[in-house]
C-alpha cells in the first residue's frame, strides 16, 4: 500500500493525546482510515459490530456501489458481462484480472472440462449420508473431503498448486452438487461429458438417467449460465469473509471453500431465493396478495416481503433486471406463464412495484426473487437452491482466497472485542458458592 499524504486526526475528550492516522484512497469508492497503529498508540480498539464500517482487506476483484446500483467484476459492469460473456469467461476474468481472448478461452474451457470427474472413491463417501440429508450439509462434507483425494495441490505457497486447486474446485463443484441431488432422489450418479459446456454438463448430470437420452435445451442452459454469472462474486460478504478468515490461518483451499459453503448455508445469506419461493407458496393465490402485503406493512406481524430490497443496494439490484429477462425467457420456453405459482410471482411483482409503501422504501425485486422462480421452472428443487449458489460463488471465493494468499500485508485474522463480562475475582471454596 502506498504512503498517504492525507491524515485523519483522532482526538479524545478525556485529555489523551490526539493521534494522526493515514487515509488511503481506492480507485473508486470511500476512502479508508488506517487504524492498524491505533491500539499500540492509544491502547484502544474500534467497535464495529458486523464490520459495517470496516475494510478488512484491499482487493481488486469486485466493486459494489449500493447507492448507484452498480456491480463491477474487475471493472466490467455486470450488465455487460451478462450479455456479452458466459460463466467460464467470467471465471477466467475473476481469476486472472482480464477477459480471455479466443485462444485463452478455449484453453481455459478445456482445462476446466478435463477436471470435472471426481475420484471414484468419492461416490462411496456419499453413501455415508442419509438420503434426506440437506444438500448443503453434504456439500460441506464432500468439498472439505476433496483435500483427502487431491492432496497433491495443497501447498498454498506454490502458485502452481493454487492454480490447480482453483481449477479443480471450479470444475468439480457441478459434479458434487449434481451427485448430492441424485443421491437424495435415489437415482444413479451421472458422469460428466467433456463435449458439453459447463452449464449444459451440469444440467445433464442433474436430469439425465440411464433410461433415455438427455436433450440439451439451449434456452435453459443459458438461463443457468446467467444465474451462475450473476452470483459469481459479491465483494466482502459473509461467506467470502469466512473464506478469507479461514485462509488467513494457512488452511488448504478445499477447507476454506467448505467453510464458505457452511456460512452460505445460513438463511440470512444464501437462502434468500429459497425464502422468496417459500413465501410465494405461503401466499398461495393471486387473490391473497393484498392480505399478505397488509401483513407485511404491519410492523408487529413479523412478516417480511422476501426477495425485495437488498442490504447493499439502496436503489435497485443491477442483477435483478438481467434475471427478470431470463425469468421470462424460461417461462416462455416452457409455457409456464399461466402456471399458478409463476402467475402469482408475476402478479406480486406488479403489485409491489406499484405500491407507494414499497416504492418509497426502495424495496424493489432483487436477483433472488427471480432466480428462485427460474430455478424452480428448471426443475431444481428448493433444497438445492443454495447449492447452486455455492457452485456459482466458488469462483469468487477461490479468486478472493488466491488474492489474499498473494497479499504481502495479509496476517491471520484476529478480531478483538469490547469485553463486558466479570472483572478479575478469586475462586471461592465450594462451600461458599
Amino acid at each position: 500500500m502506498n504512503n498517504s499524504d492525507t491524515k485523519a486526526t483522532l482526538s479524545f475528550s478525556d485529555g489523551s493525546p490526539a493521534i494522526e492516522l493515514p487515509v488511503y484512497k481506492g480507485t473508486v469508492g470511500p476512502d479508508v482510515i488506517d487504524i492498524r497503529t491505533l491500539y499500540g498508540s492509544t491502547g484502544k480498539f474500534t467497535y464495529d459490530p458486523g464490520f459495517l464500517s470496516t475494510a478488512s482487506c484491499n482487493s481488486a476483484i469486485t466493486y459494489i456501489d449500493g447507492d448507484k446500483g452498480e456491480l463491477l467484476y474487475r471493472g466490467y459492469p455486470i450488465e455487460q458481462l451478462a450479455v456479452k460473456c458466459d460463466f467460464m469467461e467470467t471465471c477466467y476474468l475473476l481469476l486472472n484480472g482480464e477477459l480471455p481472448n479466443a485462444e485463452q478461452k478455449k484453453k481455459f474451457d478445456e482445462t476446466v472440462i478435463s477436471h470435472t470427474m471426481l475420484h471414484e472413491q468419492m461416490q462411496f463417501f456419499y453413501r455415508g449420508f442419509r438420503r434426506d440429508a440437506h444438500p448443503m450439509s453434504v456439500l460441506v462434507g464432500t468439498v472439505g473431503a476433496l483435500a483427502s483425494f487431491y492432496h497433491d495441490s495443497l501447498d498454498i505457497t506454490d502458485p502452481h498448486h493454487r492454480e490447480v486447486s482453483a481449477i479443480r474446485l471450479i470444475a468439480k463443484m457441478p459434479t458434487l452438487v449434481a451427485m448430492a441431488y441424485k443421491y437424495s432422489i435415489g437415482q444413479p450418479f451421472v458422469y460428466p461429458r467433456n463435449n458439453l459446456s459447463y452449464s449444459a454438463n451440469f444440467m445433464r448430470m442433474m436430469f439425465a438417467n440411464p433410461c433415455e437420452e438427455y436433450k440439451v435445451n439451449e434456452v435453459l442452459v443459458r438461463a443457468l449460465d446467467r444465474i451462475l454469472l450473476l452470483h459469481a462474486d459479491h465483494e466482502q460478504n459473509a461467506s467470502t469473509s469466512t473464506v478469507r478468515l479461514a485462509g488467513s490461518s494457512g488452511a488448504n483451499p478445499f477447507a476454506c471453500i467448505a467453510a464458505g459453503i457452511a456460512c452460505l448455508w445460513g438463511p440470512a445469506h444464501g437462502g434468500a431465493n429459497e425464502a422468496a419461493l417459500n413465501m410465494l407458496k405461503e401466499i398461495g393465490s393471486v387473490d391473497r396478495i393484498p392480505e399478505f402485503l397488509a401483513k407485511v406493512k404491519d410492523k408487529n406481524s413479523g412478516i417480511k416481503l422476501m426477495g425485495f430490497g437488498h442490504r447493499v443496494y439502496k436503489n435497485f439490484d443491477p442483477r435483478a433486471k438481467l434475471m427478470r429477462e431470463t425469468c421470462h425467457e424460461v417461462l416462455e420456453e416452457l409455457g409456464l406463464h399461466d402456471e399458478p405459482l409463476f402467475k402469482l410471482a408475476m402478479a406480486l411483482e406488479k403489485v409491489a412495484t406499484e405500491d407507494e409503501y414499497f416504492v418509497s422504501r426502495k424495496l424493489y425485486p432483487n436477483v433472488d426473487f427471480y432466480s428462485g422462480i427460474v430455478q424452480s421452472a428448471l426443475g431444481i428443487p428448493v433444497s438445492l437452491f443454495t447449492g447452486i449458489f455455492a457452485m456459482a460463488r466458488t469462483i469468487g471465493w477461490i479468486a478472493q482466497w488466491n488474492e489474499m494468499i498473494s497479499d504481502p500485508e495479509q496476517k491471520i485474522g484476529r478480531p478483538r472485542q469490547l469485553f463486558i463480562g466479570a472483572t478479575p475475582r478469586d475462586v471461592p471454596p465450594i462451600s461458599e458458592r
